[in-house]
């Protein structure tokens, strides 16, 4: 059905402290890193600098707080939509034939987390031989009226229901550090992370980000890896990585462990 589970990172296919600024020479490489993989893939990327920027400005992370916030809702579907056609016509140059699934048309959150998503669309295109491509938006809340949905979140709940051989998160890193290597050189890459490793990361970020810090991400990369799939994060500037990855070599990273490894 689906042997590999990727998320291409925000901070790789975009700037994140610059609005709308889209690397697109880091997204067609990857495009073509997927596409020379002969793995089948499953696709979820981040927001970036398309999303955090105004989503932050707005506090919709926050859910409904007032009128003014539904012009910046509006503002940040039509961004992060942007992004993603600009990765699918990466996708589409490297001769891989995604189709786009928009977490915002199909998915209802329940007090900031993601608990329903049409995961049958995602099947019925993987039985066609097609990538499905989806990407973190602003979804319906049954409780806040509206939220956001990270790539972090689509990814366990695809993680779940299609049990892919391995899950691959591509960073602007080499992997998960001890702090934040920008700012520290004397940040050291942990190549095996558990539950320990999460006690002394950082729960704030450098930039908007309205998904979480790297504790938060860190946190549901465990749980993924407590599904039983090999999960690793990798550096997605770091050219032919991804694509080694996917094939299953060893790679310079970070291995997430499961509760059970």
């Amino acid at each position: 059905m689906c042997a590999v589970l990727v998320k291409l990172g925000g901070s790789v296919i975009t700037d994140k402290s610059s609005y709308r600024c889209f690397d697109q020479g880091s997204a067609d490489r990857l495009a073509r890193e997927i596409a020379s993989s002969g793995e089948r893939a499953l696709l979820v990327h981040g927001a970036g600098s398309f999303g955090h920027v105004l989503a932050a400005e707005h506090r919709l992370q926050k859910g409904y707080l007032d009128q003014g916030q539904l012009a910046g809702l509006s503002k940040v579907q039509l961004d992060v939509r942007d992004l993603n056609l600009m990765v699918m016509r990466s996708l589409d140059r490297a001769g891989v034939h995604g189709v786009s699934l928009p977490p915002g048309a199909m998915g209802l959150m329940e007090g900031g987390e993601l608990k329903d998503l049409d995961l049958g669309l995602f099947r019925r295109y993987l039985d066609l031989g097609l990538t499905p491509v989806t990407f973190g938006d602003v979804v319906l809340d049954s409780r806040r009226r509206f939220g956001i949905c990270s790539g972090d979140q689509l990814m366990y709940l695809l993680a779940k229901e299609f049990r892919p051989e391995r899950i691959v998160f591509c960073a602007d890193v080499d992997g998960i550090f001890t702090s934040d290597p920008a700012l520290e050189p004397g940040a050291r890459l942990v190549e095996e992370v558990d539950r320990r490793t999460l006690e002394d990361l950082p729960r704030t970020s450098r930039v908007a980000d309205v998904t979480g810090s790297i504790y938060a991400k860190v946190e549901f990369m465990l749980r993924l890896a407590e599904l039983g799939q090999e999960t690793m994060v990798i550096n997605g500037r770091a050219p032919g990585r991804l694509e080694a990855a996917l094939k299953g070599e060893k790679v310079k990273g970070s291995v997430v462990l499961g509760g059970s490894r």
